[in-house]
């Protein structure tokens, strides 16, 4: 059990935490959630000791580990990735390395023997003889292949590093694991696998994550961080969701009542206070209007941007047709003949592990790559609205947001362009902010700012939920949704895949999956599948053992 007793967090006049007292017991997995700002993370790493508050403590019981999911992508690079997970107990490794530089010495002393003794109970009460077939379980699971496993981390690409990073949290049974995002960067096949592993873990778990479908799949409980409180709801997201609108209805619904009573007693007040026979009725009910108390509804922090895709063309028959496309980049081939047409009603989602395929062919179809092979054709009636997944480039220069946007509008009023940033929360003078300085979610946003502003017809969206908080996501998910044009786009959000697209295209080894199906489906189609590849693998064995034992 971990708990933060009397927790307060002030930043000069600003207090991000007042007197926060929560418990969170074993068993349970806490979603910690709240808007953008209102110090998820911060909490986190209070509770984890990297940040000392400004007042109160944090407690656990005793002789219980915590284990973090690291965000320094370049701490371990000096490290080969199997020491890298077996650090998560920091314990467990030390010892490893102290018996290894004991039994390394040439002179080795009786007092090394001793030592070296202890050092081995000890290791064996960690379960060490099993950490490194632990770590392997956990690699694997989470798609990181054998061959890497021994490589450096300085050599890994950064969504490997990532995975290794989890790994490293989960790993020797933690008895309280902190996830900040720990989906962000995971292809849908490991964060189906993480989402088992945290469903059948026995200990505590508090997550930060802004995917909704993993929120509602792994908590048992919703911290609700809101106004420097949190509140404890039991159940997962949707039920916290549903069960805080609900309670504000209530609270609505009582303060009205509360207010017709109000009004009943001033009337009844204001026509009998000056009539001898009705004041002591007057009277009486003066004492209960001063007991009647109106509910405080505190309006949530949380800001829900307004999205709304309006093409300036309707588009017609002919959207897109991909004919045999081709690119190898760095002697690997991406894309190997691809092709596909796309109807005026499409909706996909490109999903699968090869993400960098993916990017590569929205590259091509926004005009950004060529391809070494093939072609591709946009209907004459098409405009594109493209969302990169690195916006580096966009954003590397000194130009004012309302300069910046002002570029991709065909009307060059500014209070039209201040407009569209308006409704992606950047109000009044927050126009004027450089775009260069901007954070991750705001850059986000100023895109989707753009993409509103050139009002395309056909958007191709890489991985556009990155950065973004819940109510964001939310917000572009039911704009794409009532959106009247083509959309394709990928995204680790397994919600926002389900309910905005109605075709799924996966890139793989062999070519290209294409199914007219929602995501669910696709999914039970390749559960499937592979259920049957792993029946078929179970067989063989089974018939090559059989074979063996008739040989003998």
């Amino acid at each position: 059990m971990i708990s933060a007793n009397n927790i307060s967090l002030r930043f000069g006049k600003k207090a991000l935490f007042e007197e926060v007292n929560i418990k969170f017991t074993p068993g349970n997995c806490y979603g910690l959630i709240g808007a953008n700002g209102a110090g998820k993370s911060t909490f986190l790493k209070i509770l984890s000791g990297e940040l000392e508050p400004t007042s109160g403590d944090v407690s656990m019981d005793p002789g219980e580990r915590l284990s973090v999911l690291q965000q320094d992508h370049f701490k371990y690079d000096a490290y080969n990735v199997i020491d890298t997970v077996i650090m998560g107990n920091k314990r467990l490794y030390d010892i490893m390395q102290e018996k290894d530089a004991i039994y390394a010495k040439e002179d080795f002393t009786e007092e090394d023997g001793i030592r070296a003794s202890e050092l081995e109970a000890e290791f064996a009460e960690l379960d060490g003889w099993n950490a490194q077939a632990d770590a392997e379980t956990l690699l694997n699971g989470l798609g990181v292949e054998s061959e890497y496993h021994y490589s450096m981390m300085s050599e890994l690409d950064g969504n490997l590093k990532v995975k290794v990073l989890l790994a490293q949290a989960l790993f020797g049974n933690p008895d309280v694991l902190l996830l900040d995002e720990p989906t962000n960067h995971l292809d849908l096949d490991a964060i189906a696998w993480l989402e088992e592993f945290l469903i059948n873990f026995e200990n505590t778990v508090i997550v930060v994550s802004h995917d909704r479908y993993f929120l509602n799949k792994v908590c048992t409980h919703t911290a609700d961080l809101d106004y420097g409180k949190i509140q404890i709801y039991a159940g997962n997201y949707d039920f916290w969701y549903e069960s805080s609108q609900l309670m504000i209805r209530q609270m609505k619904e009582a303060n009205k009542k509360k207010e017709e009573k109000i009004k009943e007693l001033k009337e009844f007040i204001a026509r009998f206070s000056a009539n001898a026979s009705k004041s002591k009725q007057a009277t009486s009910r003066k004492k209960a209007l001063e007991k009647i108390e109106l509910d405080e509804i505190k309006p949530s922090s949380r800001k829900y941007p307004y999205i709304d895709f309006r093409p300036n063309r309707e588009i017609g028959n002919e959207v897109l047709t991909v004919k045999n496309i081709s690119k190898t980049v760095d002697g690997v081939k991406l894309l190997d003949n691809i092709s596909f047409t796309v109807g005026k009603e499409d909706k996909i989602a490109f999903v699968g592990p090869n993400t960098l395929a993916t990017t590569m062919l929205f590259k091509i179809l926004a005009g950004e790559e060529e391809p070494d092979e093939g072609e591709y054709k946009w209907g004459v009636t098409t405009s594109q609205g493209y969302f990169p997944k690195d916006n580096t480039k966009e954003f590397d220069n000194d130009l004012l947001m309302v300069d910046w946007l002002t570029q991709y509008s065909e009307e060059k009023d500014a209070t039209y362009v201040r407009g569209f940033l308006g409704r992606m929360l950047f109000p009044g003078d927050a126009g004027t902010k450089k775009v260069k300085v901007l954070s991750g979610g705001e850059k986000v946003r100023c895109l989707l700012s753009k993409i509103m502003i050139m009002g395309s017809n056909c958007l191709i969206l890489d991985e556009p939920t990155n950065h973004l908080d819940m109510e964001s996501i939310t917000s572009l998910n039911n704009a794409l949704i009532k959106f009247p044009g083509v959309v394709l786009f990928a995204c680790q959000d397994h919600q926002f895949i389900q309910t905005t697209a109605n075709r799924i295209m996966e890139l793989t080894a062999t070519g290209l999956i294409d199914k007219q199906t929602t995501y669910d489906e696709y999914l039970d189609s390749d559960e499937l599948a592979r259920k049957r590849q792993i029946m078929n693998m179970d067989m063989s064995v089974k018939d090559e053992e059989e074979e063996e034992s008739s040989e003998e």
